[in-house]
């Protein structure tokens, strides 16, 4: 990875009663979320200042908040960057969004009724076109989308912290890991997870989220593999 390469954070208009620090907190979030911010690439307060077009106090803040949450490491230089993954916290984040992920999808299951199905459905064809465009930052995006809408069907659900404190962590190797979806993501688990939301089948509701999660990665499915492609993301 090119590590002095342009950066692209996609930005969304503040709305009113937002402030500036809570709009940067939440730009520089979901870029780590979708993975704008790759593993190596090192950034400065001033660099991401000019980026969101903003003072560096708002900037400072943010970054205390993100370092506080795992997603970034300020560095004493003031350099910014996401932190050293290693094979075992790898694995350990991927066991954790399986073990979450699969108990949110099938406490929210009975609250799932037509329209929240056909949105599921309207999310997965849109991830369908992200994919036959190569469009991995909207693949990223939309598959998180996809997740969290099922998830927050459930009205009394207390997970989706927990869950996006791991996407975070996960972010910028998801997206280096959307590079291989063709090669070993071979069966829509989204598809899957949806016939048994008809049915209204938790356990198989929990297959396929566990084996949508799980497929993600499973080019680095051996301790060897895993440990190659943290090294190369980071080289």
């Amino acid at each position: 990875m090119d590590k002095k390469s342009p950066i692209e954070i996609t930005l969304t208009e503040r709305n009113e009663g937002v402030t500036i620090t809570q709009w940067v907190y939440s730009m520089l979030r979901n870029a780590v979320m979708n993975g704008e911010i790759l593993p190596g690439r090192a950034l400065t307060i001033r660099e991401l200042a000019a980026l969101l077009d903003v003072s560096p106090m708002p900037i400072r803040e943010a970054l205390r908040q993100l370092a506080a949450e795992g997603a970034l490491e300020i560095q004493g230089n003031r350099r910014v960057l996401v932190p050293h993954m290693t094979a075992m916290k790898f694995d350990e984040l991927c066991e954790a969004r399986i073990a979450i992920e699969s108990h949110a999808a099938a406490r929210a299951l009975p609250y799932i009724d037509n329209v929240k199905l056909d949105e599921l459905r309207q999310l997965d064809c849109l991830i369908d076109d992200a994919q036959e465009q190569g469009n991995l930052n909207k693949i990223s995006i939309l598959n998180q989308n996809f997740h969290r809408s099922l998830y927050t069907a459930n009205p009394h659900q207390v997970t989706l912290p927990l869950i996006e404190s791991i996407w975070l962590q996960l972010g910028p190797f998801m997206r280096l890991a959307t590079n291989h979806l063709k090669d070993h993501y071979l069966v829509d688990r989204h598809n899957d997870a949806m016939q048994a939301i008809e049915r209204k089948d938790a356990f198989a509701l929990q297959i396929a989220i566990s084996a949508d999660i799980r497929e993600g990665f499973a080019f680095a499915s051996t301790p060897e593999l895993l440990q190659r492609f943290i090294e190369e993301s980071e080289s």
